[in-house]
């Protein structure tokens, strides 16, 4: 069953790896086109990331760096990637073809110059994080003892998103923050989250958080970062069903989607350790629900609830 997988690192490893790595098929990564191909992922969505500790004038810089990694290595060195760029693009991938898209993971990178906000859209980036764990000038994020909300900054991004049809990322926000968005935005989505009823991590989201972006129309894509599925032990696929599960017994069957955190992440789920392994997680879910179900967890129900698209 085909794949759309709403968030890996790719970029960042390949920015690291100063050109030494090629996405075709560097063991290195989790999400290598290879590896793409084996786990049938259609479509592969790439964070642009930029560390808390870089220097702040540096941000914007190795912001680009990393889209550029995006446009020379994984689209211009493999021809069967397919840049997204519009939300129709989707609907013309062809057999034998993997979309790729670009998200941004916190807005560190503009500092307060939406001006560069601008450019990486104009780059391809169609979903955007208000922050990563950090605080910075757009919101608090889940890391940040404050726990505050959305600045004026952050809500004109917000407005941006709105404007262009962007998603509106939630993970990784503070509670404050989350709330914020489910209110402001046209298109909420969490693009790497659980269900923090299952696991008490404030990553996660709670059930009324969940509840809400089900009915503003959001998205919720699980993640497979084994301390946001369960809190101590091995972690097994069937740990990570019980998220969607959960997800589903609040009303969002058809709001549920995946994205990895491959490459981001060092810790793994058994039998879930690169893209390569995503069928089994498919197999998995095909015990305890429907094919129609596990088709709109896999993909459809992201292509259903996608800006542009009339529900």
């Amino acid at each position: 069953m085909k794949i759309i997988d709403l968030h890996c690192d790719a970029l960042l490893r390949l920015w690291e790896g100063k050109g030494t790595l090629r996405f075709a098929d560097a063991p290195q990564l989790h999400t290598n086109k290879c590896r793409l191909y084996q786990g049938k992922i259609m479509v592969q969505c790439f964070a642009i990331f930029i560390e808390p500790d870089i220097p702040s004038d540096q941000k914007f810089q190795a912001a680009l760096e990393q889209v550029d990694y995006f446009y020379k290595e994984v689209l211009g060195k493999n021809p069967d990637m397919v840049h997204l760029k519009d939300w129709s693009d989707f609907d013309w991938l062809k057999v034998g073809q993997i979309g790729a898209m670009l998200t941004l993971e916190g807005v560190d990178a503009i500092g307060n110059d939406l001006m560069k906000l601008h450019v990486l859209y104009q780059l391809g980036v169609r979903s955007i994080g208000l922050t990563w764990n950090n605080a910075n000038l757009a919101a608090d994020g889940a890391g940040e003892p404050r726990g505050g909300g959305l600045t004026l900054l952050g809500k004109e991004i917000v407005d941006f998103n709105n404007e262009h049809q962007l998603f509106t990322d939630v993970s990784h926000l503070s509670d404050r923050g989350i709330w914020e968005v489910i209110e402001l935005a046209k298109y909420p989505i969490a693009s790497h989250s659980n269900a923090r009823a299952l696991c008490h991590h404030p990553r996660n989201l709670t059930d009324s958080q969940a509840s809400a972006m089900f009915e503003k129309g959001g998205l919720i894509h699980v993640v497979y970062h084994p301390p946001f599925v369960k809190e101590s032990g091995e972690v097994v696929i069937p740990d990570l069903v019980k998220h969607i599960d959960h997800f589903c017994e609040l009303g969002g069957v058809r709001q549920i989607g995946l994205g990895s955190d491959f490459d981001g992440i060092s810790v793994f789920i058994k039998d879930l350790e690169d893209a390569s392994k995503t069928q089994n997680l498919i197999n998995e879910l095909l015990k305890h629900f429907s094919e129609d179900e596990v088709r709109g967890f896999a993909y459809q129900n992201f292509l259903n609830h996608r800006p542009g698209v009339k529900r």
